[in-house]
């Protein structure tokens, strides 16, 4: 890899790079060119905001660091560094990423509990060091052509150095156009360009004497299905861990605040903020007028119980819908969660308040939140039914089941758990997430793109990431059950959720921290035997038995809510004309991905009430949104 010097005209790449992604940092901007480094960085001020500015160099000049996230823990590093002779000249958490890496070296990142992604520069061994925190929850993108390295927070950044003399190329994947409508987002490390790669989670970068190369710093623990510890010292452990995890979280030298929506998982952190904090917890909620879908009665309650300074936004139909183009075509990556548009609605109202806010993505993976984990368990007891009793009986059942808009459609619910109960178990998770499966994509992709990756929709291939996850582990050492644990970790909240609440966030400059992935308290829930997670039907067991004393009875026993639209509805409705125009023939035509016949009959299927496509529609129609944003002209907000 090329080490010669760089042309001053880095400084010009490098400030369209940091200009396009301002939003994730108003606060303060910094490049530095040095040799054949050119770092930038965008500062969204929340610690030492004074002098805490990037890139920051260390006492003695030797190492350069750009940084993106926190590091939590911090305080107590800085003070076994200093005990060890490390001079500090701020009182920032960046520089103790820099003494911590003099003192450890790479054995630093098992020390870091945090959110982080950051590229260190050693000047001494002419070594670049990147890394990226155990979950995934801040991005690294990279791509090396003609001979260097390029990184970003977001593909956006990367997309400012086509036609700026950088000789950055950047073309759409075919295969990542196929993944994408498997799995509604392109899973990591692979992205929707072909020369660009995201950094996997637990993994740090090394450019050194020309070669780039990566490696993995920490692994999910296996569950330890042997562990005979009672109920009661579980509880405790985990009331300590969580309780630690919230106040780490609470330090921050400007405002601070918490998603509320009124389930489990973000009452529990309002609740113990709450019991941290000397004056009233800021709390911020999203209601729909769609009754269905509406959530804020529970926000109240929990608001009530533990006596927050509460904000709450009723959302229209109207409001929402007419936001959705703008706010994906913002977005750097393709990814089909409806949900998008909420949170992207929630960070504005919660911005204009704080800076920083916590909520409780993460416990919905860790502590089996999902339906889905009750469907993978119910699946082997499918299986075991005679093969006559399902085919004569329960199908056709199935098929008769009502059909709704709303956020539960019966019918398409049990036709999505049927078909995933008849897949491998490896692929049985993804199956029940997929927008489209292999056989949906030979008919609407068409020939030539199809062509471009021949034998690609063949589900060994398509699938190979969820197969990869899936079987992380040795056979003999962990559960299908807690394999799939591991997929909806490694993927679904990597590159769905994750991905989400960074992006929506930071389009409004702020700044989510999550409790329940402080690395502490994710190895404890890792660790547990499946079964203090999901206990029969009984969703987050263990979670729900050690803050019983904290919550409201009503959100204790309530059923789990997505943080959803009115999907269905709205493609019939107010999105209809959006609908119409993007997936119409000449457009489809001159993309030329999909086949314009195909896509007109699912969406004539779906407007006439003959079918609920709105997961399949929903993907489709933000990928062309995200498209157009960047070959032709996109909507802003």
């Amino acid at each position: 890899m090329d080490a010669s010097p760089l042309d001053p005209q880095a400084r010009h790449w490098v400030q369209a790079m940091t200009d396009r992604i301002a939003h994730r940092g108003p606060d303060g901007e910094g490049q530095w060119l040095n040799g054949p480094v050119c770092l930038g960085h965008r500062r969204l001020s929340i610690i030492d905001l004074g002098t805490g500015g990037q890139p920051m160099h260390s006492v003695d000049g030797r190492y350069t660091i750009v940084f993106n996230g926190e590091i939590y823990n911090f305080a107590e590093l800085k003070e076994e560094l200093s005990s060890a002779g490390a001079c500090f000249q701020t009182s920032s958490d960046t520089e103790v990423i820099l003494e911590g890496y003099r003192q450890w070296g790479v054995d630093c990142l098992a020390r870091f509990n945090g959110m982080f992604a950051f590229a260190l520069w050693d000047a001494v061994e002419q070594r670049l060091f990147c890394a990226r925190d155990p979950f995934g929850k801040k991005p690294f993108f990279y791509t090396v052509q003609q001979g260097r390295l390029h990184f970003a927070s977001e593909l956006t950044a990367l997309e400012q150095l086509r036609g700026q003399g950088a000789g950055l190329n950047l073309t759409l994947r075919p295969e990542a156009v196929m993944r994408y409508l498997a799995y509604e987002y392109v899973p990591t490390p692979q992205t929707v360009y072909g020369e660009v790669e995201s950094l996997p989670p637990a993994h740090w970068l090394v450019l050194e004497g020309g070669s780039l190369r990566t490696g993995r710093y920490w692994d999910m623990p296996v569950p330890d299905e042997n562990d005979r510890r009672s109920t009661d010292e579980l509880c405790e452990e985990l009331r300590v861990l969580l309780a630690r995890a919230v106040r780490r979280r609470m330090v921050s030298d400007v405002p601070l605040g918490v998603f509320l929506s009124g389930g489990i998982d973000s009452s529990i952190v309002a609740g113990l903020m709450a019991r941290q904090s000397s004056s009233p917890v800021k709390t911020f909620s999203i209601g729909f007028t769609e009754a269905s879908y509406d959530e804020s009665r529970y926000a109240r309650i929990v608001a009530g119980t533990f006596g927050t300074d509460h904000h709450e936004r009723v959302l229209s139909a109207e409001e929402c819908a007419d936001n959705l183009p703008g706010i994906i075509s913002k977005m750097d990556v393709p990814m089909a969660d409806a949900s998008v548009a909420p949170t992207w609605l929630l960070s504005g109202v919660t911005r204009e308040k704080v800076t920083v806010a916590l909520g409780g993505d993460g416990a919905d993976e860790l502590w089996a939140g999902y339906e889905h984990y009750i469907g993978f368990k119910v699946a082997e007891w499918y299986n075991a039914l005679p093969a006559v009793l399902r085919r004569k009986v329960v199908e056709p059942l199935a098929r008769r089941l009502p059909s709704s808009a709303g956020y539960i459609n019966p019918r398409l619910a049990v036709a999505t758990f049927l078909r995933a109960a008849q897949a491998p178990a490896w692929q049985r998770v993804q199956t029940m997430l997929t927008a489209f499966t292999p056989d949906m994509q030979a008919e609407i992709l068409s020939g030539s793109f199809r062509a471009q990756a021949p034998g690609f929709l063949a589900p060994e291939r398509l699938f190979a990431p969820t197969r990869e996850q899936y079987e992380h582990w040795p056979h003999n050492t962990a559960a299908p059950l807690a394999r799939a644990f591991h997929v909806y970790v490694r993927q679904f909240m990597l590159d769905d959720i994750l991905v989400k609440v960074d992006r929506c966030s930071m389009l409004h400059s702020l700044e989510v921290r999550a409790p329940f992935l402080d690395r502490d308290v994710a190895e404890f829930a890792a660790r547990l035997p499946v079964d203090r997670k999901l206990h029969g039907f009984k969703r987050k067991w263990l979670l729900k038995r050690a803050f019983a004393d904290l919550l409201p009875r009503e959100i204790l026993y309530r059923n789990k809510r997505g943080f959803q639209i009115p999907v269905a509805e709205w493609l019939r409705g107010r999105m209809r004309p959006l609908v119409e125009d993007l997936l119409s023939a000449d457009s489809l035509r001159a993309q030329g991905i999909f086949d314009p016949a195909a896509v007109r009959a699912l969406v004539d299927e779906h407007l006439s009430g003959r079918a609920d496509l709105r997961k399949p529609l929903w993907t489709l129609l933000v990928f062309q949104l995200w498209w157009q944003a960047r070959n032709g002209s996109g909507t802003g907000i």
